[in-house]
């Protein structure tokens, strides 16, 4: 499965926020939208970074002026994206691999287009394993 069948799916929308937002309209948008993670992008389509919920976390053991800040000063601005063409099973290697949770999908002209989170993969993971399931049982029944 490619993650274009994920996203057309779970739909193609995603939440942004500009790099001079502040920290505390992240975590307003995490609460609002139930979100684990916003990408961070001046125009709404090139991705300047991520900001997720464990990030803000280990930046309040520092203390708590940085929510005032701009986002652009907690996030992490060395984002690895994937592309709609990708695997599902390549995705969950790179999440696994890497120790992240959300990747924005981006086109071929680095735009983003998408972004999938662990639990988007392992629903399309389980779908998969079911189907292929139901479609032995049907073998077998004859």
């Amino acid at each position: 499965m490619r993650i274009y069948e994920l996203l057309r799916t779970k739909g193609f929308h995603v939440i942004t926020v500009r790099p001079s937002a502040t920290v505390l309209d992240v975590v307003g948008l995490l609460e609002e939208y139930n979100l684990g993670a916003v990408v961070v992008s001046p125009d709404g389509r090139h991705v300047s970074g991520i900001v997720t919920e464990r990030d803000i976390v280990r930046w309040l053991l520092k203390g708590t002026d940085f929510l005032n800040g701009p986002v652009s000063a907690i996030m992490t601005s060395d984002v690895q994206t994937c592309t709609a063409q990708d695997s599902v099973q390549s995705l969950m290697s790179t999440m696994t691999e890497q120790r992240i949770r959300h990747l924005p999908v981006v086109d071929d002209h680095g735009r983003l287009t998408g972004i999938v989170s662990i639990g988007d993969a392992v629903k399309s993971h389980i779908t998969q394993i079911e189907f292929e399931r139901d479609q032995l049982e049907g073998y077998v029944s004859g």
